[in-house]
């Protein structure tokens, strides 16, 4: 009988190690998704600055600013962690093709406001590629705990779900193609 009790103990105190180690795990993540979303809304902040900066000068390239506010709006409006993770993807591509073409206007490479707003969605950047790279980890450690036996059964008992990972898309490793032939805009 005394085996018994102990027995069940060991398995009540396994059960609720396993639960708030899985809790602990979902909180992590939570709050790294968090710093991602700081990291994103100041991206979000920056870009009507940089494309106001850059709008005169780039008469011919209006289908690129106009690419980069619309992804822009739609990572703004993301209602999901999906949703977010697919949007910004989008604004990333259009920002670097952005930036890209910013290269080859001489006015807009020397202009202090456009370098300073480069600059700025760059360290955002960087400061975005860590949070993600956090955020993967954290979310790596709970889809495998989510997984592994036996806390697995914890885990499917009180609807732990596994967690979406950022990743690249299959375009983001293409270079951005640029028309540099100065017609107008259709």
């Amino acid at each position: 009988m005394t085996v018994l009790v102990v027995l069940v103990a060991a398995v009540a105190l396994w059960a609720v190690w396993t639960y708030n180690r899985l809790i602990t795990l979902r909180n992590q993540v939570q709050t790294a998704w968090k710093q991602i979303d700081v990291q994103l809304t100041r991206r979000h902040d920056l870009i009507p600055n940089l494309v106001a900066a850059v709008k005169g000068a780039m008469e011919f390239e209006r289908d690129t600013l106009e690419r980069v506010i619309e992804a822009r709006n739609r990572a703004v409006a993301a209602p999901s962690v999906a949703a977010s993770i697919a949007a910004e993807a989008d604004l990333t591509r259009a920002l670097r093709q952005l930036f890209a073409v910013v290269e080859s206007y001489p006015t807009l490479r020397a202009n202090e406001n456009v370098l300073r707003l480069q600059e700025e969605i760059t360290t955002t950047e960087n400061q975005l590629g860590f949070a993600r790279q956090f955020y993967n980890d954290m979310a790596m450690r709970l889809n495998t705990q989510e997984e592994l036996f036996p806390a697995s059964l914890i885990a499917s008992r009180f609807g732990f779900q596994r967690v979406e990972l950022f990743a690249a898309g299959d375009d983001d490793h293409l270079v951005p193609r640029i028309d540099l032939s100065l017609r107008p805009s259709r």
